[in-house]
């Protein structure tokens, strides 16, 4: 929900948000933006937290309590991890924690556990079986690394649990399935799979426009993983993967139905909820529906004629990562809505949901190439050049505890918001890394003019005068905000 308190910010005066440094500290990183990775994360037992930073020669870990003081700290030259990329971590049941390395290829993970008792270190190497494949996307949960993967032309998906120096390979198979478009088309679901790629959303985070307006989408909760299909305009296809019995539940939601036969579709899940949308340049249909019994929990119908009055923002148009501007009516927000890709994002902190309505789409443009000699004059101005264009449309609303829409003329400021506001205003920022825990934030990173690793933590709301830093040169917040990287 960054884009509430961006437009909040742009039209105040003077506010501060709320942010406290807890650590900072000097991390001899070589060339931290050619070599640098880090990473941070909780263990969800004892709810330590790891700091685990690395260039080409050391990797450097930091261990904390749950009061963020420093218990622990290990560093290890690096060996036989050239042209590696840290792609994820595990907490033993040891409280030892290891790192994978992926390779360029993505046929081999090097595999190193670290002990801080006697400063050592255990490595070995990973091979993925011989196949023709890929993989899809990798998670931590519980202390657990996972990656998943899928067999070309095979209609089931890989998933590889790393735990305790073992890895083990569940499969879900999905070739008893049926999957058909609005037309009636027939395909399978490696085809479907291969031309709408799956889209991991961190529930713990606000999921932008840009992530949440892809057609496949996979949520990871405890034991289980949602997937939602919106191949089809008229429903959304979910499923629902047991990790730990391996069985595969189907479940089928018919979308809202619109008046005008040509619409776009798309759902977003969140807390046992599917939210899901219903758009053209006449008219928007929303509905939020119980995830298990199917049962419709909301349903919202809006023309193009209609004032939306529980929208707490205005409607906006953003191209080309410029600063947004306001659209003024329900009519015109519709007809740009229906030029792109639409979709929802929903965020839930403490008893409210903040949802984001609207679209996004990247495309290729091609324009004229004006770099010339003057001999090629007639040859050289006909040459063209193609380069990469967005656009976005969207406005905010926000649900209470029993789900009905609430206006409020000052939107709350979340932690998240404070986060990403934060990182828009500081330039120095470099290997960032967001990580949520309780009822709060900490972003972890490199400092490049100091040459420190900070951590700060991110509460919700902003700070009085006395306690925190003055906002200023608002407007800027406007230009693009660096997305956290895993």
């Amino acid at each position: 929900m960054k884009k509430l308190l961006l437009f909040l910010l742009l039209f105040s005066k003077s506010l501060l948000f709320s942010q406290t440094v807890l650590n900072s500290f000097p991390i001899p990183l070589n060339k931290p933006l050619e070599n640098g990775q880090i990473l941070n994360t909780e263990d969800v037992k004892t709810h330590d937290v790891y700091v685990f930073a690395a260039d080409h020669k050391n990797t450097f870990i930091f261990k904390y309590n749950k009061f963020l003081f420093l218990t622990d700290q290990l560093t290890d030259s690096i060996n036989n991890i050239e042209n590696r990329s840290l792609i994820g971590h595990s907490i033993s049941e040891d409280g030892n924690p290891t790192l994978y390395w992926g390779s360029d290829t993505t046929k081999n993970i090097r595999i190193i556990k670290y002990y801080f008792e006697t400063k050592t270190s255990r490595a070995l190497n990973f091979d993925f079986p011989e196949y023709s494949g890929s993989l899809i996307t990798s998670f931590q949960k519980n202390n657990i690394f996972y990656i998943l993967a899928k067999e070309q032309n095979e209609n089931h998906l890989l998933l590889y649990e790393f735990s305790n120096g073992k890895c083990e390979i569940k499969m879900f198979d999905f070739s008893s399935f049926i999957f058909k478009n609005e037309k009636g088309q027939r395909f399978t679901f490696s085809s479907l799979i291969q031309y709408f790629p799956i889209e991991n959303i961190d529930s713990d985070n606000f999921s932008p426009l840009e992530k949440s307006v892809n057609k496949s989408k996979l949520y990871v909760l405890d034991n289980h993983i949602i997937l939602t299909l919106d191949y089809n305009s008229k429903k959304t296809h979910a499923f629902d993967l047991n990790l730990e019995s391996l069985d595969i539940t189907e479940k089928i939601f018919d979308q809202p139905v619109s008046k005008k036969q040509t619409a776009s579709s798309n759902s977003f899940y969140l807390e046992n909820k599917l939210f899901q949308i219903n758009a053209n340049n006449e008219e928007l249909l929303f509905e939020i529906k119980d995830f298990e019994s199917g049962k419709s929990i909301k349903t919202v119908s809006v023309s193009k004629n209609d004032t939306i009055r529980f929208k707490n923002s205005p409607f906006f148009i953003k191209t080309n990562g410029q600063r947004p501007e306001k659209l003024k009516t329900t009519s015109k927000f519709l007809r740009n809505l229906s030029m792109v890709n639409v979709g929802v994002s929903a965020f839930k902190n403490k008893t409210n949901t903040f949802i984001t309505f609207g679209g996004f789409a990247e495309f290729e443009v091609s324009v004229p190439n004006f770099d010339y000699r003057p001999n090629d004059f007639f040859e050289g101005f006909n040459d063209r050049y193609s380069q990469y264009a967005s656009k976005m449309v969207f406005f905010d609303a926000m649900l209470d505890s029993k789900l009905d829409f609430a206006t409020n003329e000052q939107p709350e400021i979340l932690a998240i918001d404070n986060v990403f506001y934060f990182m828009s205003k500081n330039k120095n920022i470099a290997l960032e890394h967001i990580l949520r825990l309780r009822d709060y934030y900490i972003l972890g990173y490199y400092d490049l003019y100091s040459k420190k690793y900070v951590i700060r933590k991110f509460t919700d709301g902003f700070m009085n005068e006395d306690n925190g830093n003055p906002i200023i040169n608002k407007a800027q917040f406007s230009k693009s905000v660096p997305q956290n990287r895993n």
